[in-house]
């Protein structure tokens, strides 16, 4: 049975999770309340780049990661143009984008991203 390790834990969750092979960033959103999805989500991959560093990897092992917009029809393109530029050149992950009511209204996006160790 392989170890489990957790990072950034609190009683209701962690922020990342190693097990199986396998490093699983939590849904993160950006601190930065700008009404601009670009900031936000540009925020938001640099969250995921320090926490996949914390894990010993980087974004390019990224084999799964799940997209929330709180506005997909408004939001897409400008999380798109951000999103592209983030991830390297032929080493994209599956991804699944979806409009979703996100925790707070100022909050535009939300991302959780799965990879490989």
């Amino acid at each position: 049975m392989s170890e489990i390790v957790r990072f950034e834990t609190n009683q209701r969750m962690s922020r990342v999770v190693k097990a199986a092979g396998l490093v699983f960033v939590g849904g993160q959103t950006s601190a930065d309340s700008t009404p601009d999805v670009k900031i936000q989500t540009a925020k938001v991959l640099e969250k995921i780049d320090g926490f996949l560093a914390q894990a010993g990897i980087d974004k390019s092992r990224l084999v799964s990661a799940q997209v929330w917009l709180s506005n997909i029809e408004r939001d897409f393109a400008g999380m798109n143009e951000v999103w592209d530029a983030w991830v390297p050149q032929g080493q994209a992950p599956t991804r699944a984008t979806v409009e979703a009511k996100l925790a707070a209204p100022h909050l535009l996006v939300e991302i959780a991203v799965v990879a490989a160790q």
